[in-house]
């Protein structure tokens, strides 16, 4: 079969076949590229500081449309209220998070057993290296500005200790703290006292979490046209391979009969005897 394959115009087919196959590959790519994008992004981006009271409600589930949105509060911190999140990084060491209890004003307050008079929020005040370097957090009224994320899972089986926690986890503060909170923190961008912006002590380092990137969605219509120009790719080289073979078989054939008319020659070139027809009988003769 291989010398079949090798003819000129099997060898024409076979670079045609690839080339095919190629473009087919090609479309496949393009396709595959297509099926995942980028969700769009919402009219309304989510670094315009909007009011916390506006945009979230206590006591319901976190929506996923208000995540990551640049919000500002405005009320007190509880010093006796604080927490240290340990393995959180920046620029690449490990360190914890200050998380501070804070009580926002003219939220709406939850009815309940357990209820607390007034709801709060966990706030991510700052990064340091060291737990012996976080102080508490500011006095009085406070203004703050930063970027409003879903509340953290809490790692099992773990003991943070005590002081600290194992994440920014709203089930797991609430019980530390015993108060009624929103189901999220927010991680603080610029705190505001008096008009005047209050600095961050020089062991702390501002958090600036970016917002998250937009999440991908999958067409499963491009992607199965992307399997589908691989299959097509496949299927030009087995075309190919089905002729080759046929014409192959053909080549057999042809050799076979060469063969049967060398060994009998006489019966390739007999020609065929004429048959008499029978003779008919003779009229019977009527008597008179």
């Amino acid at each position: 079969m291989l010398k079949t394959a090798l003819k000129p115009r099997w060898i024409a087919g076979l670079v045609f076949a690839l080339l095919l196959s190629a473009v087919f590959v090609l479309l496949s790519q393009w396709q595959l590229s297509r099926s995942t994008q980028h969700e769009a992004p919402a009219p309304s981006s989510v670094e315009e500081v909007k009011p916390l009271v506006d945009v979230l409600k206590p006591g319901q589930f976190f929506p996923g449309s208000v995540s990551d949105q640049m919000v500002t509060a405005t009320g007190s911190y509880d010093p006796s209220k604080q927490v240290l999140v340990e393995g959180r990084l920046y620029n690449k060491q490990k360190g914890f998070w200050i998380v501070s209890a804070f009580a926002v004003n003219d939220a709406p307050v939850l009815k309940g057993v357990a209820a607390s008079p007034q709801t709060w929020i966990p706030v991510a005040r700052g990064w340091v290296a060291d737990a012996a370097q976080a102080g508490p957090p500011p006095s009085g009224t406070v203004t703050l500005t930063g970027r409003l994320i879903p509340s953290e899972a809490p790692v099992p089986n773990v003991d943070a200790g005590p002081g600290r926690a194992s994440a920014v986890s709203t089930a797991e503060l609430i019980n530390t703290w015993q108060v009624s909170s929103y189901p999220g923190f927010i991680a603080a961008t610029s705190e505001v006292s008096g008009g005047a912006t209050i600095p961050l002590d020089g062991n702390v380092k501002a958090l600036n979490i970016p917002a998250q990137p937009p999440a991908e969605q999958v067409n499963w219509l491009n992607l199965f046209y992307a399997v589908e120009w691989v299959v097509f790719a496949g299927f030009s080289v087995f075309i190919w391979w089905r002729l080759v073979r046929d014409d192959y078989r053909r080549d057999l054939e042809d050799d076979e009969d060469d063969e049967y008319d060398d060994e009998f020659p006489d019966e390739a070139h007999a020609v065929p005897a004429t048959t008499e027809p029978a003779s008919q009988d003779p009229e019977p003769k009527v008597q008179q």
